[in-house]
């Protein structure tokens, strides 16, 4: 079941999720959950199944057609099962996009391209290490 998370308390689980979701930075943690807090663009959702925390997704509507995935995380003993390609598919069916975007590291950019999204290579930054930009065109 996918539940929108914008309030405290937060479940211990969820934000052991957001640690993940946050590289297990406490800055970028805090400022990521006051951004989904605030509720005026960017939303978050954790999915919990059999009364367990499996994953969560953090979403901005770039416009009412362009969805953003800001952040994607699912419990290291959940992964390869499903669970991330569920989470987008239920963001996609909530929101209806027509184009869903994500930029990430190049173990994301693998994820994303075997569940159908476009990938593309860029440089940020000199010296910064390779993003990518992920692209998928959302059927009616």
């Amino acid at each position: 079941m996918l539940n929108h998370i914008n309030s405290e308390p937060v479940d211990p689980a969820v934000r052991e999720l957001m640690e993940i979701a946050a590289g297990f930075d406490p800055e970028q943690q805090e400022e990521m959950w006051s951004r989904y807090r605030s509720g005026r663009e960017a939303e978050l959702y954790a999915y919990q199944d059999k009364e367990e925390w499996i994953g969560l997704i953090g979403i901005e509507m770039l416009s009412p057609e362009r969805m953003d995935i800001m952040h994607l995380a699912i419990r290291p003993e959940d992964r390869l099962k499903g669970y991330g390609r569920g989470l987008i598919l239920e963001a996609i069916v909530l929101k209806k996009p027509k184009l869903v975007t994500a930029v990430t590291d190049e173990e994301g950019a693998d994820f994303f391209r075997n569940i159908g999204f476009s990938v593309t290579g860029f440089f940020a930054a000199p010296g910064q290490p390779e993003l990518f930009r992920c692209v998928y065109e959302a059927e009616e």
